[in-house]
């Protein structure tokens, strides 16, 4: 199969992408697949290249997916002529803005190349968290009581019971992020929270583990990897704006499987495919929740790509239920092309 593997993005969390490409190059069986490697810059320039290893933004082809079904495949610039790579299915492993909420989801959908992962609808929904806050409590699942505020609106400090998490509603590995404990810090928290989007989440703090559940496949039949739990030392986890993530967490290492009694873990997983399925989730997915002291689980975000770097949350859950990340690709694969891979 000729796959396209597109990585990198404009948004905050472009090396987060580069670094989930690397190890999907690592494990893809080059024997069942033939890969294009497509890097786009953080100026949103698009670059053919061998990999995402090396310096790769300032070498390359350029080229372009082409939106055009009679020209089905990536359009590559040689000799200024363009030429057709036609593909049979592309993996995007992107993580933010403009690559997980939709954006290039709707591109593939106007190619009419078969694409891994949720589709632009159920993309768009979980990106922004007050969305996947609306559609997870019509199906029952229990979320953080929230406030949005639009850009250039305001809320009065003194209104709030503290602590609260202050969240860009649309991004990703806690950027912006910031946990408030009096009233005099919140403007600041929602100003480093606008930096990365216009509309900010606040929400109540919500006391209890950090649980997470990757999640693979399609409608009903779904396959949930071992859950995980996240023990902090201190702050919050925040693990991709690290600098050396790949030596350990400064402050959280992650429990898997968790450490929880039986029951809670059979309602983590329950949970997580509840949310999975009310979202139109497809291909795969991380659903991130809190399991309080009373035993409620509490949805906190749903990653439609979630990380698949070596020290990644997703590939470790799905590794200790036996399914390695080449497993993985496989299986996503042929959830998008179904009978494709042997």
């Amino acid at each position: 199969m000729k796959i396209g593997i597109v990585f990198g993005g404009r948004s905050e969390e472009h090396p987060v992408s580069v670094k989930s490409a690397r190890e999907v190059a690592k494990h893809l069986d080059t024997g069942k697949y033939e890969p294009y490697y497509v890097g786009i810059t953080r100026n949103g320039a698009w670059r053919l290249c061998d990999g995402p290893d090396g310096e790769w933004e300032d070498g390359g082809r350029p080229v372009v997916l082409s939106p055009d079904r009679d020209a089905r495949g990536l359009l590559v610039l040689d000799d200024g002529r363009y030429r057709t790579i036609d593909l049979d299915v592309v993996l995007p492993v992107l993580h933010g803005k403009q690559g997980e909420d939709g954006a290039v989801q709707g591109l593939l959908e106007l190619s009419g190349i078969p694409y891994a992962g949720c589709d632009v609808q159920s993309s768009a929904l979980c990106m922004d968290k007050s969305l996947t806050y609306l559609v997870a409590r019509s199906a029952g699942v229990a979320t953080p009581e929230f406030r949005t505020l639009t850009a250039g609106e305001h809320v009065d400090p003194d209104r709030l019971t503290y602590p609260v998490f202050v969240k860009p509603a649309r991004s990703g590995s806690s950027f912006g992020v910031g946990k408030v404990t009096r009233a005099e810090d919140l403007a600041t928290a929602v100003d480093a929270a606008r930096r990365y989007d216009s509309k900010v989440l606040i929400e109540e703090a919500v006391v209890g583990s950090e649980i997470g559940c990757a999640i693979l496949g399609n409608d009903g039949e779904l396959v949930a990897g071992e859950v995980d739990r996240i023990a902090l030392s201190h702050g919050f986890f925040r693990i991709h704006q690290e600098s050396e993530p790949e030596n350990g967490s400064e402050n959280s290492v992650a429990i898997v499987p968790a450490d929880i009694p039986a029951e809670s873990r059979a309602l983590v997983r329950e949970t997580a495919k509840t949310v999975y399925r009310a979202l139109g989730c497809r291909g795969l997915a991380r659903v991130d929740m809190f399991l309080t002291e009373d035993g409620t689980v509490v949805l906190n975000e749903v990653n439609t790509l979630p990380g698949l770097t070596s020290y990644s949350r997703y590939p470790r859950m799905m590794a200790a239920a036996g399914l390695s990340l080449g497993d993985v690709i496989d299986r996503v694969v042929s959830l998008a092309v179904p009978g494709a891979v042997r």
